[in-house]
């Protein structure tokens, strides 16, 4: 059975929610982050920086969300991707992890970088309904996660922005975005 190791309000929630969207079955091992169960032999094995969320299938070991979520819609989300397909999500997730993450964890940037993100994602969800078109894929797990975070973590006012405020309504009537990246408020 597959493993995520996960700290409480950690990035684990992402790929724990689209670990439930596929409905794969996997097993939850939460590391006491404040005790550094994350910097100890045991998951250094897994991953050698000792940073969450990781994964253990088998003999395989894989770290960082944007690998994992990759990993995981080729292996169980989208099996028979194609290559323009598995590059338009490769964009979408690692402009989340690369892009709009650092703007809006940032305090300098959040205020100067994250209006132009959010205008561009809305105007993309004013003419469809999810970030790669009429389906809901691994990237709007991505991107929908850090949506959240804005609400959720920095309470950021996104109303100037209707398209993406209605997108993160509907992710949230989600059960497995509720399970996951909700459950952790």
């Amino acid at each position: 059975m597959l493993k995520l190791y996960g700290g409480a309000r950690s990035r684990a929630s992402i790929v724990q929610w689209y670990l439930e969207e596929l409905a794969v079955p996997y097993e939850f091992v939460l590391l006491d982050m404040q005790a550094g169960e994350h910097h100890q032999p045991a998951f250094l094995a897994i991953n050698p920086i000792g940073k969450v969320p990781a994964i253990v299938e088998g003999d395989f070991k894989l770290w960082e969300s944007g690998a994992i979520l990759l990993y995981l819609a080729e292996k169980y989300g989208e099996p028979n991707l194609t290559l323009e397909r598995r590059s338009l999500l490769n964009q979408w997730i690692n402009y989340a992890n690369a892009t709009i993450g650092p703007a809006m964890l940032t305090d300098a940037s959040r205020e100067k970088e994250l209006p132009r993100h959010m205008t561009m994602l809305n105007h993309l969800l004013e003419n469809q309904p999810f970030i790669v078109g009429e389906s809901f894929s691994v990237a709007d797990v991505a991107i929908g996660s850090l949506v959240a975070y804005c609400q959720m973590l920095f309470q950021l006012d996104l109303s100037a922005y209707a398209a993406v405020v209605n997108y993160a309504k509907r992710l949230a009537e989600r059960p497995p975005c509720q399970k996951s990246i909700l459950g952790m408020k």
